[in-house]
């Protein structure tokens, strides 16, 4: 790429804009500069919409935005606007439904054309630069695109109306009048099932994403019912996962998605959020069924991320890119010579075979790492014992994680995104809780602390900061992610800061994204940038959606503060979705999540004792290995009465002969006191009809 140009996105910080400064294209930033020149001379306007990691986005870039004939012909005849939809999901989400809307589909990079005040008329994904594959030319589409907003201006009017009437429709909704029940959520698991792969596990066919929202509901189910066939297709699914190329085997850590069935060619990119969501599933995997494999994963993770994912203020970056030196994947992949050359034959022999290195390759022509067999088999094909291969096997990895990191790595996309932080924060938190590494309480710690500093104003959150400077208001993910993050370092901590602060950023929520009218969150704040559209998305994606994740939190501290209007708006956010989730439970399973908690009742456990003594910190680390996916935890030192005054569930509450003294309570009722694991074991296990 040529840098004699430069354009307005050298002044940006986000990666991805960065990536488009010397662009030959007159790209603006989203804001009223470009509008205000849009409408000064009639243009339509040109949004581009990406991300950093996106590798369909780099093809669009080389192909037409660096290419300098087609540059003219956008400069000519539109104000062009380039979006980082990472920065701005308000501005992503409202134009992807537009173009939704419009073809059918959506992804990224994203194309739309817009009027001078921003509303939609016509748009895709990518476009290639001559007609490919059925699709237009960019150079046809921009020069039949202008011609229609010149000469049809009646059609465009009548597009942007029915697009921003549809847009009007999404962001309303009819609060259900039917009373919310267990058999609902019944339904929406078994409809999930009907679509499980029972060969390489996961849902549905190619591309596979690892849907963790889905797998996290089978396990609520299966620990509630005792129907072992969900605990089952979940641990099937995280076996094949994990045994795939999706999965870096020898840097920690999982690729976007699969291309394949089989998990075996990924997406290379590497997404914060992914790797969060999948260290809670991993855990609950362990907690479930003891599997120690699930652990072994859920600590390569956490080493991945923090190896390559932490800033050094505490702050997690959000994306590795798919491409190094141009070419997808290039960093992870390997040929079977240089793994010989480097491992010699002996070990490179046994190397390869388990982990299908061969000289026909199974991408390109190199290999992606994938186990093909377990290690006993390993040992007996070459006649040693399972110790001895696991051992060759393990230094083979280090050997060829060494030489790798010689390597030129992919890009990372080091902007902080205060949502996706609070994700990671909660994985680690979660990660201290059942494995018991204080490393990595001090990262979630650390986490909470950059939030609270660099992306904290004046008790609001900002969206994402890099390079010193924090930008944006923050939206609805953010609030509720960071507030989730708090309650699960306060369950860790027993810290009061923690649940003050998660209290603090709630009543924030409720004050200025609640919709007084008809109930929920909006995306965006009611001080916020004016859009076309406001949103008030529920649908649970690759990253849940705030609504979900608010209604979780709304829950989880109603239980702790007792506070009923936080359980009123908690009701009122599954009565608005209740009807969606029915009909498509693959795109609430987060929010069906929330229902399973609310409708079943969390077990409340009250512990009794000093919090930091040994008898206390064995009984949390036990219950926290145990897999209760719907409880709330207090532990109150009694000789240490709490600042703010004795909450409502330890009234009454006191110590068997001054022992470590457990209570359960569960749908308005408190059992006897008990003093051993054995004993609450017994109140928290589900009773099963």
């Amino acid at each position: 790429m040529s840098e004699k140009f430069t354009n307005r996105l050298a002044t940006e910080t986000s990666p991805y804009l960065l990536q488009h400064a010397h662009n030959p294209v007159d790209w603006y930033p989203w804001g009223e500069e470009a509008f205000t020149k849009a409408r000064a001379e009639d243009k339509p306007i040109l949004l581009s919409v990406g991300y950093s990691a996106c590798h369909w986005c780099h093809v669009m870039a080389h192909e037409s935005f660096e290419n300098e004939r087609i540059a003219d012909l956008m400069n000519k005849l539109f104000v062009n606007i380039k979006v980082d939809r990472e920065e701005r999901p308000d501005v992503d989400e409202i134009y992807m439904n537009a173009v939704q809307m419009l073809t059918g589909r959506g992804g990224w990079p994203m194309t739309v054309f817009l009027t001078p005040d921003g509303k939609p008329f016509y748009g895709g994904t990518y476009f290639p630069p001559e007609d490919r594959h059925n699709i237009p030319a960019f150079p046809r589409v921009l020069a039949g695109v202008a011609q229609a907003y010149r000469e049809k201006p009646a059609d465009v009017t009548k597009s942007t109306t029915e697009i921003l009437s549809r847009l009007e429709q999404l962001a309303r909704r009819e609060p259900t009048t039917r009373p919310l029940d267990v058999p609902v959520l019944e339904k929406a698991v078994e409809g999930l099932a009907q679509h499980y792969d029972e060969t390489h596990g996961g849902i549905g066919q190619a591309p596979k994403f690892p849907n963790t929202s889905v797998f996290s509901l089978f396990l609520r189910y299966a620990h509630a019912t005792g129907n072992q066939r969900y605990l089952d297709m979940t641990t099937h699914t995280l076996r094949k996962m994990a045994q795939g190329g999706m999965y870096d085997h020898l840097g920690g850590g999982f690729h976007r998605y699969s291309v394949d069935e089989r998990w075996l060619v990924p997406h290379f990119e590497k997404m914060l959020y992914d790797n969060a969501l999948l260290v809670r599933l991993y855990l609950e995997g362990y907690q479930a069924s003891g599997g120690p494999f699930f652990r072994q994963v859920v600590e390569d993770i956490l080493a991945y991320v923090e190896r390559e994912m932490v800033s050094p203020e505490g702050g997690f970056y959000s994306t590795q890119d798919a491409d190094s030196e141009g070419v997808e994947g290039k960093f992870f992949v390997w040929g079977q010579d240089e793994v010989m050359r480097i491992l010699g034959d002996e070990v490179g022999e046994i190397f390869c075979r388990y982990y299908d290195v061969t000289d026909v390759g199974n991408f390109e022509h190199k290999n992606i790492l994938h186990p093909t067999l377990e290690l006993d088999q390993l040992a007996r094909l070459f006649r040693r014992e399972v110790d001895d291969v696991t051992r060759l096997i393990d230094q083979a990895k280090d050997t060829l994680f060494a030489v790798r990191e010689q390597r030129v790595k992919p890009g990372r996309d080091e902007k902080i995104l205060t949502s996706w932080n609070g994700l990671m924060i909660s994985a680690f938190a979660e990660a201290y809780k059942v494995l018991g590494n204080p490393d990595y309480l001090e990262v979630a710690r650390r986490g909470v602390r950059f939030i609270q500093t660099a992306l904290s104003r004046e008790g609001r959150l900002l969206r994402s900061y890099k390079d010193g400077q924090s930008k944006f208001n923050a939206y609805l993910d953010d609030y509720a992610c960071f507030s989730a993050a708090l309650l699960d370092v306060y369950e860790a901590t027993f810290e009061s800061a923690y649940l003050d602060g998660a209290v603090a950023l709630t009543d924030v929520l409720l004050d200025r994204f609640w919709d007084a009218q008809e109930g929920g969150f909006f995306f965006t704040s009611s001080d916020h940038e004016t859009l076309i559209s406001r949103s008030k998305s529920a649908f649970d994606g690759s990253v849940p959606s705030g609504n979900s994740v608010a209604a979780s939190v709304l829950l989880r501290l109603y239980y702790a503060t007792e506070q009923q209007d936080y359980l009123t708006k908690a009701e009122t956010i599954f009565r608005l979705f209740y009807d969606a989730l029915e009909q498509n439970p693959f795109g609430f399973s987060n929010m069906l999540c929330g229902l399973d908690f609310y409708l079943r009742r969390p077990k409340e456990i009250v512990l009794l004792g000093d919090p930091a003594a040994p008898e206390t910190t064995a009984l949390l680390r036990t219950i926290h290995e145990s897999f209760i996916p719907n409880k709330t935890l207090l532990c109150f030192d009694p000789a240490r009465p709490p600042q703010h005054g004795v909450p409502g569930l330890l009234e009454g509450k006191t110590r068997i002969d001054d022992q470590l003294t457990a209570y359960v309570c569960h749908n308005f009722a408190c059992s006897l006191p008990v003093t051993s694991w054995e004993e609450l074991q017994s109140l928290v296990t589900p009773t099963r009809c």
